[in-house]
């Protein structure tokens, strides 16, 4: 776990320093600092492969490490990397040899067939099931080295309880039966786990494991839509969430969402016009505007979509992202809902790792079978080992201790950008400072191409994601999305924000 900090300190490479907390359960500096150096150590050893005939074995890691004067986990980083390029090969116990020359690859064949292919299979559709990814790569792509990464929407390694994921895994992996087949609607302990969280008189029997939010969400479209069917869609809303739906060859319709959530009166008319019988919605911290749905919206909310006959697919996605000083939180829509009209997802990933993929559906009624079905046939469950890892995380004491950090840290960073943005770049309306999340989602002005600003961003070695891919329709404006989870600290922060305003003074000048 780290401990909340008021600025990252660097070292002299420019990597960040991760403050140590009491117990001593932090990032080391170290960590991060010998991932930087195996990266140069490949670097030079690359430089020296042509001394050797193919076959040949390198200096022992002995011998790299009194060369070089690393450590040895410095080295085995290195013969790991270069290993992965195909460079050379590891052998335990032998050593590492320089890999023999690759053999000339094969003419790539014609597949230009498959256009007509592709095509073919989808003129019937009602709704073509063509499959937009660019939103969702726009928050998981890495940007080059030495850009500010603005556009991440996990945890920077900092931030992650890496620690303390490593410790659970290990104790996890000694469980009896760790290695066996789970149930598939998740073990047991896990499920209350997730049921107590959500709230009122959720029981871990209403209660599904999935591989991630992004597979409850897939399962729950699957599950509660037809192809061809209207579904309604918060505006803007989270990308990859539209691209579930037209994966499915469902029709997103928005919903304008304000301030204080969904408009409700809207959200009426549009059940009424379409006809829809799912409605999806993030009530807490918005993605991408940050809003929390209003108390006195949340009953209409359910209330409307009850008459409607509808489903509520509530994704939770942020509970867990709550800044320090927040207040208490509002209760997930589903604990207010006994009819059985609330789909819950929530997952574990946002405030962990990218790579702890553990979710959970929640649900009530008949519902619940159809979305078991199917999660079986996609997936038959999710990792056995990964779950009890799960379970030994949330379950050791460290777990409070991290998420405090986490609420810590991430309120620094909001505030450092906020400030940032009013100094820099006040012609960019802000709307809502959360208290939870982890992004700001920015109106340009009128007229500003938020593709060529950017491009522009990326040659400043600033990225973020613009604002189109989050609107099912023609959006109102110019918007991009900002954050402030994947970057380093809040020293990153002011740093990257000085660089949007380089790139927003270029952008200006080139269109003006």
């Amino acid at each position: 776990m780290v401990a909340a900090r008021t600025s990252p300190p660097t070292s002299a490479t420019g990597g960040v320093l991760t403050a140590i907390d009491p117990e001593g359960v932090a990032l080391s500096c170290a960590v991060m600092n010998q991932r930087s150096s195996g990266e140069e150590l490949a670097a030079e050893l690359k430089k020296e492969l042509d001394r050797y005939s193919p076959g040949g074995k390198l200096p022992s890691s002995r011998a790299l490490v009194e060369r070089y004067r690393v450590s040895p986990v410095t080295v085995s980083r290195a013969l790991a990397q270069l290993a992965a390029e195909g460079l050379v090969i590891t052998r335990p116990g032998a050593g590492a040899f320089l890999a023999r020359p690759r053999a000339k690859a094969a003419a790539p064949g014609d597949t230009s067939w498959q256009e007509v292919a592709l095509s073919a299979e989808t003129a019937a559709d009602h709704v073509p099931r063509s499959v937009d990814a660019s939103g969702v790569l726009a928050t998981l792509a890495a940007p080059p080295p030495g850009v500010i990464e603005f556009n991440g929407g996990y945890l920077h390694p900092s931030l992650q309880p890496e620690r303390a994921m490593a410790a659970a895994l290990a104790r996890a992996a000694r469980r009896p039966g760790a290695w066996s087949r789970p149930p598939v609607e998740g073990l047991l302990e896990l499920r209350e786990w997730f049921a107590r969280g959500i709230g009122s008189d959720v029981g871990a029997a209403d209660v599904l494991i999935t591989a991630g939010g992004q597979a409850a969400l897939t399962t729950a479209l699957r599950a509660l839509a037809p192809p061809g069917a209207p579904v309604l869609v918060e505006s803007p809303t989270y990308p990859g969430m539209l691209a579930i739906a037209r994966a499915a060859g469902l029709r997103p319709v928005p919903v304008p969402v304000d301030a204080r959530g969904v408009r409700t009166e809207l959200l009426s008319a549009a059940f009424q016009a379409t006809g829809a019988r799912v409605f999806v919605c993030q009530p807490l911290f918005q993605n991408p505007t940050g809003a929390v749905l209003a108390p006195e919206r949340r009953p209409e909310v359910l209330r409307t979509a009850r008459e409607a006959g509808a489903f509520i697919v509530e994704d939770d996605f942020a509970r867990r992202l709550v800044h320090s000083g927040a207040g208490p939180l509002p209760e997930p829509l589903a604990a207010a809902d006994p009819d059985g009209v609330v789909v819950h997802v929530g997952s574990l990933t946002k405030v962990t790792s990218p790579s702890l993929r553990v979710g959970v559906l929640a649900a009530r009624g008949p519902v619940l079978d159809r979305l078991r079905a199917i999660q079986v046939v996609d997936n038959f469950f999710v990792s056995r080992p990964l779950q009890e890892a799960a379970l030994e995380l949330v379950g050791a004491p460290a777990w409070n201790r991290h998420l405090r950090a986490v609420g810590a840290e991430l309120r620094e960073r909001r505030d450092a950008m906020a400030a940032a943005l009013a100094g820099q770049l006040p012609q960019l309306l802000l709307a809502t400072v959360p208290v939870g999340g982890y992004h700001f989602w920015l109106r340009l002005p009128d007229g500003t191409d938020e593709t060529a600003l950017l491009a522009t961003a990326l040659r400043e070695g600033v990225a973020f994601a613009p604002g189109r891919p989050y609107f099912c329709a023609e959006p109102p404006g110019a918007y991009i999305r900002v954050s402030f989870a994947a970057v380093a600290g809040g020293a990153e922060v002011v740093e990257g924000v000085r660089r949007l305003r380089a790139a927003w003074d270029e952008t200006d000048l080139l269109t003006h």
